[in-house]
């Protein structure tokens, strides 16, 4: 066991493995938190009546994305590892099975889809949150409100974070990613029903 833990921590180590489990839990993570803002206006509009069911539906989506986010990063990443395997295998002339290099490309793609999944699972609770407290602290419209500017300030929050490590102006890509789930918001007002 400590070995894989060597493993992984040395693998959390390379910039290569962090940028791409960066854009995994950022994309996937965008993707929760607008589903999250659309179920929420959805669901205060359409006169659900209690903030349990707004959570209780929220976590079958929370279930269906990260589902999704795992399951799809480790075929995926598993596919194209092997891919590279089989380049480096025809190159050197050489199988590579149970080599440091399989290992390593394994605890990648665990790194990945861990990360992959924990975004959206981040994007869809936090909104829902305030629900947790409706009819104590918030009224069903109070939650909705506040789930919505939750949902707002975990985007900005995934913008500033992109934007502090590619060198742009944080507030700016805050401003910009937090704009999608007002954009969100404010279509679900309009939508017939």
């Amino acid at each position: 066991m400590s070995s894989t833990r060597r493993l992984l921590r040395s693998l959390l180590g390379r910039e290569d493995v962090r940028s791409i489990s960066r854009r995994y839990f950022v994309s996937n993570g965008f993707d929760g938190t607008l589903t999250s803002i659309g179920v929420i206006v959805g669901a205060v509009l359409s006169g659900v009546s209690e903030g349990v069911t707004v959570v209780t539906i929220g976590l079958g989506a929370a279930v269906g994305l990260g589902t999704s986010a795992v399951w799809s990063v480790w075929e995926i990443e598993r596919a194209e590892t092997r891919a590279e395997i089989l380049r480096i295998e025809e190159a050197m002339l050489t199988d590579l099975d149970d080599t440091r290099v399989q290992r390593e490309q394994r605890g990648a793609r665990v790194i990945h889809a861990t990360a992959s999944g924990l975004g959206p699972l981040i994007g869809v609770l936090v909104p829902l949150a305030p629900f947790l407290f409706e009819g104590t602290v918030f009224s069903m419209a109070e939650a909705g409100v506040v789930g919505v500017g939750l949902g707002i300030a975990v985007l900005a929050v995934f913008g500033a974070y992109m934007g502090s490590i590619s060198g742009q102006r944080w507030y700016v890509s805050a401003l910009r990613m937090g704009l999608a789930g007002l954009v969100v918001a404010v279509i679900n007002l309009f939508l017939p029903g």
